[in-house]
């Protein structure tokens, strides 16, 4: 009888921590939704320079989260990179960000993979926490104003006319309507 009651009052006082540790604890932010400000940024880049949204003002902005562990990051790299080629310059800027621990292994996956646009770093998961950035691959377009328009959860084609297009129509002064899925 006497372990049951040490068990049972084991377990009330556990749920009670509990119960207090979620009263106190701060609560979950927000999905982070279209129309809403992207949270800003400030990180290092993998050629040694810095990158800011505050930076990119003015331009539609697609933010790439991913890590050089990820196949389906791997393989979205290539039409990320075709877009870059297409699209890249004073209207529009491809960030992509790693969150991998080490730069050494960015710098060879980057290599292997003919990557021209800019790599930002992000070992800490800092920013990628902020954008609420858990799955990768993740991607952000940005408007010209540092607001979010649209977010995109796992791979895409970046190259293909749809995307093409879309962020095109963005570039041309189409508001959220013109990323709608």
């Amino acid at each position: 009888m006497t372990s049951r009651r040490l068990a049972l009052g084991a377990t009330i006082a556990v749920a009670a921590v509990v119960f207090v540790l979620l009263l106190v604890s701060e609560p979950a932010p927000d999905p982070i939704r279209p129309g809403q400000p992207a949270p800003g940024f400030d990180l290092p880049l993998l050629d040694g320079a810095q990158v800011s949204l505050e930076s990119l003002r003015g331009r539609i902005v697609l933010l790439n989260f991913w890590a050089t562990w990820c196949a389906p990051c791997e393989a979205e790299m290539p039409a990320m990179q075709r877009l870059h080629a297409a699209l890249a310059g004073k209207d529009f800027a491809l960030v992509a960000v790693s969150v991998d621990a080490g730069r050494d292994e960015v710098e060879t996956y980057a290599k292997r993979l003919g990557l021209t646009f800019p790599i930002a770093l992000d070992p800490g998961k800092r920013v990628s926490n902020e954008y609420q950035s858990y799955r990768y691959p993740e991607s952000y377009l940005i408007d010209r104003d540092g607001r979010i328009l649209s977010r995109y959860v796992g791979p895409r084609d970046w190259d293909s006319a749809v995307y093409v297009d879309r962020i095109r129509r963005v570039i041309g002064g189409a508001g959220a309507e013109a990323v709608r899925e």
